[in-house]
């Protein structure tokens, strides 16, 4: 399984402007056809080229796994569309007030772990987007969990500051082993960063190579050159 390094729209806060599952990479839609391609190859899945509520935003305000789409409020009927067009799950429009649905949320197919602050209606819309049990958690200290790590199939990254209990219970409901780490050269903020699947994990141009070294062991990797 292979790591990339890679930048998009110009920053290598890669999370914060794509995501992807084991099914689907979405990017924005202003990339290039050439370099979208080259991330949708890299990660073995299907790509999609949109925005979120017209942003660029990807990462930040949309929440994914094999199952589902989370969406904010303010997503576009074209979105919406070309979303449930190429995805074989559920696409939820959350209708709160709430907008950062990927910051909010760190989810992989077995499980997800979602900012304690949403109420329990949204917990369980959650649930039911992505099939998959929903629990209220912290990393670090912090609520915004989808920002402070990355979950896959394969294992989780998380700030370097987690605590055992909040490592137990990422362990007990996404059933991945757990790893700390930073990315970009001492980001602490994993999920801005750092995207991956089953098949590949794509870093930011300025993560460091000690940083790959813990990346890998985390998700089982090694360094490919683009």
């Amino acid at each position: 399984m292979p790591i990339y390094q890679f930048s998009l729209v110009g920053t290598v806060s890669i999370g914060v402007y794509s995501l992807t599952t084991d099914k689907m990479a979405i990017v924005p839609k202003w990339v290039s056809l050439r370099k979208a391609e080259r991330f949708g190859k890299w990660l073995k899945v299907k790509l999609v080229r949109t925005a979120v509520g017209g942003s660029v935003l990807i990462g930040a305000l949309a929440c994914a796994n094999s199952n589902g789409v989370l969406l904010p409020h303010f997503a576009l009927d074209e979105e919406i569309h070309v979303l449930k067009s190429v995805c074989d799950g559920n696409v939820t429009v959350m209708d709160t007030r709430e907008t950062a649905y990927g910051n909010m949320v760190l989810a992989n197919d077995r499980g997800a772990i979602v900012d304690p602050r949403l109420a329990a209606s949204e917990i369980k819309s959650i649930s039911e987007t992505l099939d998959v049990e929903a629990v209220p958690g912290e990393i670090a200290g912090l609520s915004y969990v989808g920002s402070l790590a990355v979950a896959t199939n394969k294992g989780v990254l998380a700030h370097p500051l987690l605590r055992d209990s909040e490592r137990k219970l990422l362990e007990s409901v996404l059933k991945v082993p757990v790893d700390v780490g930073p990315i970009n050269c001492g980001i602490p903020y994993v999920g801005t960063g750092l995207v991956g699947n089953s098949y590949t994990v794509v870093v930011g141009l300025l993560t460091t190579g000690p940083e790959m070294f813990i990346i890998g062991q985390a998700f089982d990797v090694v360094k490919e050159d683009e």
